[in-house]
């Protein structure tokens, strides 16, 4: 996925709270960095803009803190994630159950490509 820097920007700029370093945002692991992607792409395309997405991510993580997250920042990318699934939902860019096929479809697919492989959902796969 190729996002301007533009797009990017915006997205990092919205949520003052992303891990970052010095030349920009951290990611631990690779999911974390296509979420945070699939933002920044769905912002510059004006699906929803930076302010709506900071509202989505403050709601989401309130709504874990509520639940009894400790807020440490290791799930931080979780409620991002969990921003942007009901973000694209509330869309109309597809359902809950849209997506609860593609992460069982993911899953599958995990279980099944050897370590160090990629990922990848049969070419058939439709959400």
């Amino acid at each position: 996925m190729t996002v301007s820097r533009s797009g990017a920007l915006h997205a990092a700029e919205a949520t003052p709270r992303l891990p970052r370093d010095a030349q920009g945002p951290v990611f631990a692991e690779p999911w974390q960095a296509q979420a945070f992607a699939m933002v920044a792409a769905l912002c510059e395309k004006g699906v929803f803009s930076a302010a709506e997405w900071s509202a989505a991510l403050g709601a989401e993580i309130l709504r874990a803190q509520a639940a009894g997250d400790p807020d440490t920042g290791a799930t931080y990318y979780h409620h991002w994630l969990a921003a942007l699934e009901r973000m694209v939902s509330d869309k109309g860019l597809t359902t809950p159950s849209g997506l609860k096929r593609c992460r069982d479809a993911w899953q599958a697919a995990a279980r099944h490509t050897s370590h160090g492989k990629p990922i990848e959902l049969p070419r058939d796969f439709k959400p």
